[in-house]
C-alpha cells in the first residue's frame, strides 16, 4: 500500500510539471487557436535564466546564494513573457486564421532559439542591442518627420530594417575581442543545483519524498490559484474570457482584442518560463529541453479539453499517474499478486518503463479521443476569429 502511495506522489509530481508547462499553451491555444510549438523552447529560456539566476547569486556567498530560487522564478517569467511578447509582435500578429502557417513559423522560431543559447555570445548580444536601437528608434525618427506615413509605412520599415541589419552585422564583425566572442553556453547542458533547503526529502517509512518535488507540487498549485484569480477577478481576465467566448461579439462591445492577444500571449510564455524554472529542479537543461516536453504538453491540453484550466488539471495528474503507475511497473507489481490477472501483468511488465510507458499513454490517449473528441471538458460558447 505505502508503495502505491509514494508512486501515486511520484505520478503528481510528474503531472504538476506538465501542469505547468501546459497551463500557458492551453491559455494561448484556447484563446487564439494558436500551435505554437516554440512554446517549449520559451520553457527553455526560463530554465537558462535560472541558470544565469544562479550563478550570480553564488557569487554572492551564502546564505544569499540559497534563495536565488525565490528570485529566479519572477525572472524566468519575466524572460518568458518578454520573448513571448516579441514573438506576437513580430510573428503571429501576422498569421491570425492561418493555422498551418502559424505552426510552421512558431517551429522556425523553436529552431532559431534553440540555435540561439548554443551560440549567444557578447557580441551577439551587442548585435542585438545595436540593431533594436537603429531599427525602433529609425521607425520613431521617420513616423515624425513624415506626415505620409501610412502610404510609406511598409517599404519604409523594408530599409530601415535592412540597415538596422547591415550595420549591427557590421559592428559584429568588428568587435571579434576573445572575451566577448566566447559562447555563454555552447551546446552542453548547464545544471542547476538545488538550494540546500530543497535537497533531501520527507521521510515517509522507508521512501523519501524528495522536497524539490513538493516544491514544484506547490509551485504549480500556486501559479495555478494566481491564473484562476486573474481570469476571473481581473479586468483583462473578464476580457480574455470573454474573447474566448466570442471574439466577434468582444470586438463590437468596445474590447481591445489586439492587446487581450498580445497579454494573453505574453503571460501563457511567462507561465513556460516559470514551468523551466521548475524543471531546472529535476535535472540538467540544454538547448532541445523543451522538447522533451511539448508534445505532453500538447496532449494534457487536448485531453482536458482545449482552454479550459479545470480540464487540463485533470489531464495533467491522469497523464502523470498514469504515465508513473506504468513505466514504474507498479501496476504490474499489484496485479501480480492476483493469480487471474497473469496475462495483464505480463502486458504491463512489457511496457514497465519509460519510453514504452508513454507509448501505452499515447495510445490510451488515442482511444479516448475517439470517445471524446473535444476533451473532457469541451468548451463552451463560439470562437470566432
Amino acid at each position: 500500500m505505502q508503495e502505491l502511495l509514494i508512486a501515486i506522489f511520484n505520478g503528481i509530481s510528474i503531472g504538476s510539471v506538465l501542469l505547468i508547462v501546459a497551463l500557458g499553451l492551453a491559455i494561448i491555444f484556447g484563446l487564439m487557436g494558436v500551435i505554437n510549438l516554440a512554446h517549449g523552447e520559451l520553457m527553455m529560456l526560463g530554465a537558462y535564466a535560472t541558470f544565469v539566476v544562479q550563478n550570480i547569486f553564488n557569487s554572492m556567498g551564502e546564505p544569499i546564494a540559497n534563495t536565488y530560487i525565490l528570485f529566479a522564478i519572477p525572472i524566468a517569467f519575466i524572460v518568458g513573457a518578454i520573448a513571448g511578447l516579441i514573438l506576437e509582435k513580430g510573428v503571429i500578429r501576422f498569421l491570425y486564421g492561418r493555422p498551418l502557417e502559424t505552426l510552421l513559423a512558431t517551429w522556425g522560431v523553436s529552431l532559431i532559439l534553440r540555435q540561439f543559447v548554443r551560440s549567444v555570445n557578447g557580441v551577439l548580444i551587442i548585435g542585438i542591442i545595436i540593431f533594436c536601437i537603429l531599427y525602433f528608434g529609425g521607425l520613431y525618427f521617420v513616423k515624425k518627420r513624415r506626415s505620409d506615413w501610412e502610404k510609406i509605412k511598409n517599404l519604409a520599415r523594408a530599409i530601415i530594417f535592412f540597415l538596422s541589419l547591415t550595420i549591427s552585422i557590421a559592428c559584429g564583425f568588428l568587435l571579434k575581442i576573445p572575451g566577448l566572442i566566447k559562447p555563454w553556453f555552447s551546446a552542453r547542458n548547464v545544471d542547476v543545483t538545488a538550494p540546500v533547503w530543497l535537497q533531501g526529502g520527507l521521510p515517509i517509512g522507508e521512501f523519501q519524498l524528495p522536497y524539490s518535488r513538493i516544491f514544484i507540487i506547490i509551485l504549480t498549485a500556486i501559479s495555478l490559484l494566481l491564473i484562476y484569480l486573474f481570469l476571473n477577478k481581473s479586468n483583462w481576465g473578464l476580457r480574455i474570457k470573454a474573447v474566448t467566448q466570442n471574439r466577434s461579439m468582444s470586438a463590437c462591445l468596445g474590447i481591445p482584442t489586439n492587446q487581450v492577444d498580445t497579454i494573453t500571449f505574453s503571460l501563457g510564455s511567462g507561465l513556460a518560463g516559470v514551468a523551466g524554472c521548475a524543471i531546472t529542479l529535476l535535472g540538467s537543461v540544454g538547448p532541445n529541453t523543451g522538447q522533451n516536453y511539448i508534445v505532453d504538453a500538447f496532449m494534457v491540453v487536448v485531453v482536458g479539453g482545449v482552454g479550459n484550466l479545470f480540464g487540463t488539471v485533470i489531464a495533467a495528474m491522469g497523464i502523470g499517474i498514469t504515465n508513473y503507475l506504468i513505466g514504474s511497473g507498479t501496476i504490474a507489481l499489484i496485479l501480480g499478486d492476483i493469480e487471474t490477472m497473469k496475462m495483464l501483468t505480463n502486458l504491463f511488465n512489457f511496457f514497465a518503463t519509460t519510453s514504452m510507458a508513454k507509448v501505452m499513454v499515447f495510445a490510451l490517449i488515442i482511444v479516448f479521443l475517439q470517445l471524446k473528441p473535444a476533451g473532457l471538458f469541451p468548451q463552451k460558447g463560439r470562437t470566432n476569429n
